[in-house]
């Protein structure tokens, strides 16, 4: 007989999800109510205005998709482009990459700059490619690439896009609540997110905001959405501005619960003070890995404070010591993906998660592993020096 299943207890300090708080598993349990009943609609109005709130905007086009942020992406495109527009990729690492996939789905044209994995977004190719295609619709990039670790710089790629009258399309996947990010104040036209990552919120949902530019596009579109499930056009009926709301889909209830519960902790803590922490929860980190004698992939100027990509030398069994962090210390680190598979760890310092104990756990029980592995490490010295960052 299946009987009812109870998973282990874990830190999780992989790429995503993230430890999710007890406040937004509790909210979690709430009693479920229609989708349309009237308190329920006040919370969305809540949530959206929470959501704007994380994003710096005002954009009144601004809600989560009822599903995780690959239909972030998803939504974004396909509501944005049509067969035959042209979008310039700026890639540096596996998202940039699903851009692509998803602009050519649409039947439009991907132009690719691609930069070395690990490197920040050239600005310089970015501006050259906008140059020589002048009919491109849109510029996209990732602002944080969670398969490398690397910051862009989105304010300077989203001031090129307008510049030369592009629509700017951004992955903030992994970076909003976790590092500086000003949609309106950047000029972001199209962004999208996910709840699994600096929010701490649980995996499903995926927030975006539009400008009032990008909106006008979707609503002037020649054809219809390829998708009626993420055609905003009708989407917007359900999550408008007004009191009298059209059924669309049954809405994730339980889930927007607990978005708004992971919004409302945002608001508590503030918006600067949480980028403060993981800024601090990173350096401590950096202090304890490079005394262990690890490196990272990124240089220091466009690393992200809440995923790390930290390398390690050939002799080291990637999969066993990820394996042994697991079952000895119930730790969750990530594995490398695309070009960088096999030769890194990607180690999450996201939301709930960028705290002080967990980075201590983290480089004491990785220091046990590699020593058990046959590196030469100083686990007391390493964690001594992450001790230091805090202190100082």
């Amino acid at each position: 007989m299946i009987r009812s299943f109870h998973p282990p207890v874990r830190t999780l300090m992989g790429p995503g999800p993230s430890d999710v708080n007890p406040r937004i598993l509790e909210a979690l349990s709430r009693p479920t109510i229609g989708h349309l009943d009237p308190a329920f609609i006040q919370m969305m109005d809540e949530t959206k205005l929470l959501l704007q709130q994380a994003f710096l905007t005002s954009n009144e086009l601004t809600m989560p998709v009822s599903a995780p942020g690959s239909a972030g992406m998803e939504t974004v495109f396909t509501n944005l482009l049509e067969r035959g527009d042209r979008v310039i990729i700026c890639q540096n690492g596996v998202f940039g990459g699903r851009m692509k996939e998803n602009v050519e789905r649409c039947g439009a044209e991907a132009i690719m700059v691609e930069d070395l994995w690990g490197s920040t977004i050239d600005i310089d190719k970015a501006e050259q490619a906008l140059r020589d295609n002048p009919d491109a619709k849109a510029l996209a990039c990732v602002h944080a690439e969670t398969s490398t670790g690397a910051r862009s710089d989105v304010g300077v790629l989203c001031g090129l896009a307008a510049k030369y009258d592009c629509l700017s399309i951004v992955d903030a996947v992994t970076s909003l609540g976790g590092i500086e990010l000003q949609v309106d104040e950047w000029g972001i036209d199209a962004i999208y997110s996910g709840t699994q990552k600096c929010l701490s919120c649980v995996p499903g949902l995926s927030p975006v905001s539009f400008s009032e530019r990008a909106a006008k596009v979707i609503r002037e579109r020649k054809s219809k959405v390829q998708s009626w499930f993420l055609d905003l056009n009708l989407v917007m009926a359900y999550w408008g501005g007004d009191a009298k709301r059209s059924y669309h889909h049954t809405a994730p209830v339980n889930s927007l619960y607990a978005l708004h519960e992971s919004l409302v902790i945002l608001q508590e803590e503030g918006l600067q003070n949480a980028w403060h922490r993981h800024a601090l929860n990173h350096d401590a980190f950096v202090a304890g890995i490079e005394t262990l004698g690890l490196k990272f992939v990124v240089d220091k100027e466009y690393r992200l404070p809440q995923l790390n990509a930290v390398s390690f030398p050939d002799s080291i069994d990637d999969g066993r010591v990820r394996t042994a962090l697991l079952n000895d210390y119930s730790l969750e680190i990530g594995a490398g993906l695309g070009a960088l598979a096999g030769s890194v760890w990607r180690i999450g310092l996201m939301g709930y998660a960028s705290n002080k104990k967990n980075v201590l756990l983290c480089i004491s029980a990785l220091g046990n592993v590699l020593a058990a592995e046959g590196l030469a490490v100083d686990v007391s010295k390493a964690v001594a020096a992450a001790q230091a960052v805090y202190a100082s």
